[in-house]
């Protein structure tokens, strides 16, 4: 059965903010690792709309360092589906709105063949956690302190504490530390 992963960035003081990062190459080699071992993406609207047009344009153009590029290539090969309420259509040629609610979608997908399910979305990580339905977690931590910004759970709590097993840490050139979790058995 194919796994659904979280991967995303957070500040040292726990949210995530995108102007706060330390966007480098060693990160974008990072996450296009993750997005190599996946095929389909879950965005709620308001992230969907950050990615795109943005990153299928970087890997049309080629403008950005190569591991900018790499990764803009490899997020626009990737099947994108979006969970929104307000729209209707979407122009993107690998992009699709979802058919179903978050749950019975994430279930229907994990039980077709194919590689990982990437959630990109705090709201849609928020959610899926809270339902048991994330298998394995990527928290990218900046040494950064925001101080403002959203954060996972804002909008729903887990009713249990979820428990977690260190499966790899990983520290960056920048100070960055990659953890990567799976969900406790």
């Amino acid at each position: 059965m194919r796994k659904v992963v979280f991967a995303f960035n957070f500040t040292a003081d726990g949210y995530c903010s995108h102007t706060d990062m330390i966007a480098d190459e060693a990160l974008h080699d990072y996450f296009t690792a993750v997005l190599r071992k996946a095929d389909t993406l879950l965005y709620g609207r308001v992230t969907y709309q950050l990615m795109v047009p943005y990153w299928p344009e970087v890997a049309k153009t080629q403008g950005e360092p190569p591991s900018v590029n790499e990764f803009a290539q490899v997020f626009d090969s990737l099947e994108k589906v979006v969970f929104s309420r307000t729209l209707k259509q979407i122009e993107d040629r690998n992009s699709r709105l979802a058919q179903m609610p978050l749950r019975e979608q994430v279930l229907a997908l994990k039980g077709q063949s194919g590689k990982d399910i990437g959630v990109g979305s705090l709201s849609l990580a928020s959610q899926l956690s809270a339902q048991g339905l994330i298998d394995e977690y990527h928290f990218v931590i900046h040494p950064v302190v925001a101080g403002k910004g959203p954060r996972l759970f804002d909008t729903m709590k887990p009713e249990n504490a979820l428990r977690l097993d260190l499966v790899h840490s990983r520290t960056l050139p920048s100070g960055v530390i990659a953890l990567h979790y799976r969900r406790h058995a």
